[in-house]
């Protein structure tokens, strides 16, 4: 007997963000969210995308045990000013049980229904900042702290509940060995000298701060084109800043401006959080701020999390400018491995950058989508 309950009080809530440490206890690849920020990213209170967006959380039991959890969301600037009629879901995790992942979606397609939404996508968050789909390929490797995990048997049942692959995203990384700085070397020099730019890099995240909203502008410039891309708003921004530039080394953080001091590229990695993750096991205090910043300051694997490239620079070649100052960071710091968050498969300008590197693509993903 499925029963399915909407969330609606603070334990609920704790139970929705724990239930992922109960079903991947076992797993040796699945990095545990830190409890206390996944509390907050629900919170209308903490978290200002619910100005333009909502969610309703629900909980599976079977035979009275915790089973499964999901989050309906409608992102209204999306449905609204993109006149996209889609109805998001996400945080969606599940025993191996069709009934149980059925009613969950069932739960879903119903909210889509009611809004008059024609069609249902997910794993998806509330924006292009959160993370993003079901794994599909790949499942022999541990999770980057801004992905999620899943089992093998997840594209299953959403396959048997009449979901079609929306789009498609791949993970690749590669040893920083790949990296010959003459690739890149030589045409920087070039590329600043011929638009007057610059690299600006930094030491303390304080340095970091006065770019961080011409950083935000220049990510929804660079991305619109993108399929589901949703932008940024002024709220947003701030609440960004607080929770991933923090995290983030401000070294491994770079800008290119233009001869007026306005940002024509940027890029952001972050160190690997996994493992620290792990021994964390979701919880900050009273030891687990040891861990993240044992990693942040010694790990030897990055993760590249965004690149972003104003239009009127796209295909100059300005990324061998972001590139060079990693070289040589990454170079002082003994970084051995590279990785790239999920990125869409047909975002083939995106794969022209890296293939110097000779990148192995190690996972793949997808989101799902059912007409409604």
């Amino acid at each position: 007997m499925i029963s399915i309950k909407e969330v609606t009080t603070k334990s609920d809530l704790k139970a929705f963000v724990k239930f992922p440490f109960k079903l991947y206890k076992d797993s040796k690849y699945w990095a545990p969210p830190i409890i206390s920020e996944e509390l907050k990213t629900f919170n209308k209170k903490e978290n200002p995308v619910f100005n333009d967006a909502e969610a309703r959380l629900f909980l599976a039991y079977k035979n009275g045990e915790l089973v499964g959890r999901v989050a309906a969301i409608i992102n209204w600037l999306e449905v609204n000013n993109q006149t996209l009629k889609k109805m998001r879901f996400g945080w969606f995790d599940f025993i191996d049980d069709l009934e149980v992942s059925k009613a969950l979606l069932n739960q879903v397609e119903s909210i889509g229904k009611s809004h008059n939404l024609t069609f249902t996508e997910g794993p998806v968050g509330f924006s292009n900042l959160d993370k993003v789909g079901v794994i599909t390929e790949g499942f022999d490797a541990i999770a980057p702290m801004v992905t999620w995990y899943n089992y093998p048997y997840y594209a299953k049942h959403y396959e048997q509940a009449g979901y079609v692959v929306e789009k498609s995203y791949s993970e690749s990384r590669f040893p920083f060995e790949n990296v010959k700085p003459e690739f890149f070397l030589k045409a920087q020099e070039l590329i600043k000298k011929r638009y007057q730019i610059k690299a600006l890099t930094f030491t303390k995240t304080e340095e970091v701060m006065p770019y961080a909203d011409k950083m935000f502008d220049l990510f929804n410039e660079s991305y619109a084109a993108l399929s589901s891309f949703v932008a940024i708003t002024d709220v947003q921004k701030e609440y960004f800043k607080k929770k991933f530039i923090s995290f983030i080394n401000p070294e491994y953080i770079k800008f290119v401006v233009d001869k007026d001091d306005n940002l024509v590229a940027f890029a952001i990695v972050m160190p690997a959080f996994s493992k620290a993750l792990q021994k964390m096991k979701g919880k900050l205090f009273p030891f687990g701020f040891r861990h993240i910043l044992h990693a942040k300051k010694h790990s030897k694997e990055v993760i590249f999390y965004l690149i972003g490239i104003h239009p009127d620079y796209q295909n100059k070649g300005v990324h061998a400018v972001i590139f060079n100052e990693y070289y040589n960071t990454f170079k002082e710091k003994g970084i051995k491995t590279c990785i790239r968050t999920p990125e869409l498969e047909d975002n083939y300008a995106i794969h022209q950058i890296w293939k110097h590197f000779n990148p192995e693509v190690y996972r793949r993903r997808k989101t799902f989508k059912k007409d409604l």
